[in-house]
């Protein structure tokens, strides 16, 4: 059975809390992880909606009671729910490659319709008349529109990659979309995340927001109350620098970015962190309504920052304005460096649960998900000196699995020094890559490569691209040591070596009801014709061999590569060890020199295109 945490949970501080306020949990049963990811809340802040991913289950908390009243069962793993606008439908997203949209009567606490959505979709949106429903199809690269009166999907709305959160403008005309990572070559001057803008009244035009400069894992958005400014919080990796320190933000920081909708300018982008401690992977975000507090919770260091939103602004005008702000600060170019942008006019507070994701704000109190400790932080904004901080347990205790351990440790940033950055900084969502190219000190310095995705690592060594790591237990450990810059006890990493062994691939959303297409067949024959099949052998995909198949260049050229496991390839774009080929095709046809990477040369287009789709559906 599957066994949550409660390592580092403040139980008895808790408990006092549990007691002085009346909450008591009335959903008994088997000690399992419930994993809350996802929160919704009606208006008046009477019922609190929380999507308990790996129980498949929504709780309800009675807020003014204190009590959990109900669960309600689900057919899929919850992944995101919104509230109708008249609060008698919730709409819950979950599945995977056939993914859909649960539709729950509240009151009835039960499931009455359902809606066929596209591959892992996420983050549902409902317009103010609560006619349509917006949903991010993340593998799938699209978001859905539902006709929530007639039950038809009206529209998929190609975007960039992996779309997961999304908010709608006030007036209903846009909707805001984060793409979590960055779709071009990676080694390009600029390789960024970026927001799509769809317009949902002129035919769900598409236009796209360019984060800044190393930007991934945009996580969180919300709109300002008066509906000028979008906050979206997100990490910004400085990629360009050789990964020798981590002091002051050298390898990532963590950010908010502000755009001002009319314009889809971006304002500007202020660092999250401070001088000597960092506030890694930045999740969810949410404004009060009097619009007092900008909240954004902290997923690596278990904090959420408490920032006073007009004063914000008001030292953003001045930078713009090109007057002095801090010691660092007095024009706008010089803010997305400043440390100490934040200094007087945001709080950090510790959160009592660990791993906490999304967060609603019902008027003065914040309500936060706390993934890995099975927990809500209820966190009063009111206090006029330092926010009061609750936790409230939503499940039995359950002793600790290896695998859940690994998990923990793995997006946790107090393994780091500074706490600037966890495992799932660079290796994002259970451990795959974050598309940016990084110059890591095991294989010499200058030459650059593209992150790789931790899924088999432990089943197809070496590790890392030029092999340099026999073992995917010592690259875990060498991270720890060179790119965490951490010591940390032995089994802390065995740990992660559990936890990383235990992922399994996604689905390809190349499959076609799980099958390959027509076009995928014609190339699983080329994929043998063409010699592939010699080097990446059908079980693992590799045969975990090294090879010098002319791509590598400058201090590179001449070297002999590792040859990668090509499951789950579709997911891990741009390709080679670069990042210079931005599609399959290109590693097919334009970086393959002699036909060291396959006989290719002699096949037409229309062949290339099949081989690349089979290789894209493993």
């Amino acid at each position: 059975m599957k066994t949550c945490h409660r390592e580092g949970f403040q139980m008895t501080l808790g408990v006092v809390f549990f007691l002085l306020i009346g909450f008591s949990s009335v959903l008994a049963g088997d000690p399992q992880c419930l994993s809350p990811l996802a929160l919704a809340a009606d208006r008046a802040g009477r019922n609190l909606y929380i999507a308990e991913t790996d129980a498949s289950r929504i709780a309800v908390l009675d807020v003014p009671a204190g009590r959990l009243t109900s669960g309600i069962t689900l057919t899929a793993k919850p992944t995101g729910l919104c509230l109708a606008p008249d609060e008698r439908r919730l709409y819950v997203t979950g599945g995977g490659p056939a993914g859909k949209v649960l539709v729950v009567d509240p009151v009835a606490g039960e499931v009455v319709q359902e809606f066929a959505a596209g591959h892992s979709p996420v983050a549902p949106v409902v317009n103010a008349e609560g006619t349509r429903l917006y949903v991010c199809n993340r593998f799938d690269n699209t978001v859905s529109v539902l006709d929530l009166t007639t039950g038809r999907k009206t529209a998929d709305i190609r975007v960039v990659r992996e779309p997961v959160a999304a908010a709608l403008t006030l007036d209903g005309a846009n909707l805001l979309v984060l793409n979590l990572l960055p779709a071009g070559r990676s080694d390009q001057a600029y390789t960024g995340a970026t927001v799509s803008v769809i317009d949902c009244v002129e035919n769900h035009v598409v236009a796209a927001i360019a984060l800044p400069n190393g930007s991934n894992q945009p996580r969180g958005i919300c709109l300002s109350p008066d509906g000028r400014y979008a906050y979206v919080a997100h990490v910004l990796a400085r990629y360009q620098l050789p990964t020798t320190q981590l002091a002051r933000g050298w390898m990532n920081t963590n950010a908010l970015t502000l755009i001002e909708i009319a314009s889809r300018k971006v304002v500007n982008t202020v660092l999250l962190d401070e001088v000597n401690s960092g506030v890694a992977n930045p999740w969810g975000v949410a404004c009060t309504r009097d619009g007092r507090w900008l909240c954004v919770v902290h997923a690596g260091t278990g904090e959420i920052s408490v920032i006073a939103r007009e004063a914000l602004h008001q030292r953003l005008d001045a930078a713009a304005a090109n007057r002095p702000v801090t010691s660092v600060v007095s024009r706008t170019e010089d803010v997305s460096n400043d440390l100490s942008f934040l200094t007087g006019i945001r709080q950090r507070v510790r959160l009592l649960g660990k791993g906490p994701r999304n967060l609603v704000v019902v008027e003065s109190t914040a309500y936060v998900a706390e993934y890995f400790s099975d927990s809500l932080s209820i966190v009063n904004l009111a206090s006029e000196r330092h926010p009061e901080v609750r936790s409230f347990p939503l499940g039995p205790n359950g002793p600790t699995t290896q695998v859940r351990r690994g998990e923990m440790l793995f997006n946790d940033a107090e393994l780091c020094f500074q706490t600037l950055q966890s495992c799932a900084s660079c290796h994002t969502d259970q451990g795959r890559a974050d598309s940016l190219n990084w110059d890591l000190l095991n294989d010499g310095l200058g030459n650059p490569k593209n992150t790789k995705s931790l899924l088999l690592s432990h089943q197809t060594p070496p590790a890392m691209s030029l092999g340099v790591r026999s073992s995917a237990e010592l690259a875990v450990r060498a991270g720890i040591r060179h790119i965490q810059f951490a010591v940390r006890p032995e089994e802390e990493a065995a740990a992660i070596d559990e936890y990383v062994k235990s992922l399994q691939p996604v689905p390809s959303p190349y499959l076609v009801d799980g099958k390959l297409s027509e076009r995928a067949v014609r190339g699983q024959s080329l994929f043998e014709s063409a010699g592939c099949v010699a080097c990446h052998s059908p079980g693992l995909y590799t045969n975990k061999k090294s090879y010098d198949v002319g791509t590598g260049q400058l201090l590179d050229e001449g070297l002999l590569f590792d040859t990668p496991s090509l499951i789950e390839v579709w997911r891990t774009a741009p390709y080679l060890h670069d990042g210079r080929a931005l599609t399959l095709v290109d590693v097919l046809r334009t970086h393959n020199p002699g036909d060291m990477h396959g006989r290719t040369s002699g096949l037409t287009d229309e062949q290339i295109a099949d081989l690349a789709e089979y290789v894209l559906s493993l």
